[in-house]
């Protein structure tokens, strides 16, 4: 049945729209990764807050080793529905997403890495913190065998082209709309 089906040397995955998952499903693809051998580095851009999914990364580093890298960018939230970080100024979010963008393009040359998941960088790319033109630069001038994932509400769909896996995450009902706060262990 899959006989004229082959198997592409690297895939870019993205997970992107307004509701829960995409932080989650890049958590369950370096699960699945890691399960078959790979080697990751999670990006993380703009969380700096303490977020269950860095607490898991950081308990399982160990086991892992040189496998599995984890890099924690960003000030936290810029001008995100009102709730931008408090006492960042927008050249700091600018500086710290540049630099966790750099972080980036560094794993994914570093010959290192299987997969390369940048989560909420399409947050950084929606809000001008990095440039179409840099974040355009990790589709194209990647090794042909390092995969990628990038997480984050409002990719590009003019860059569409370049994801093999795309997925919307819609939302159809959120606690936040109902004036609720995030809930540990759910939304963080």
């Amino acid at each position: 049945m899959f006989e004229d089906f082959k198997q592409k040397d690297s895939i870019v995955v993205v997970y992107t729209g307004d509701n829960k998952g995409k932080t989650s499903a890049s958590i369950g693809l370096m699960c699945r990764a890691l399960g078959r051998g790979w080697r990751v580095a999670y990006i993380q851009f703009i969380k700096n807050w303490e977020v269950g999914e860095h607490n898991f990364i950081h308990t399982i580093q160990p086991l892992y080793g040189d496998s599995l890298y984890f890099y924690k960018g960003g000030r936290g939230f810029y001008d995100a529905a009102g709730l931008s970080a408090k006492d960042v100024s927008a050249a700091d979010h600018k500086q710290a997403a540049s630099e966790t963008l750099d972080e980036a393009i560094k794993a994914i040359n570093s010959g290192d890495f299987d997969l390369v998941i940048c989560d909420e960088i399409n947050n950084a790319l929606s809000d001008g913190l990095i440039t179409k033109t840099a974040f355009k630069r990790l589709l194209t001038d990647r090794p042909p065998t390092v995969s990628l994932c990038f997480t984050g509400r409002n990719y590009p769909t003019d860059l569409l082209g370049y994801a093999d896996i795309a997925t919307e995450m819609k939302k159809l009902k959120h606690h936040f709309d109902d004036k609720f706060i995030a809930k540990k262990g759910i939304d963080y």
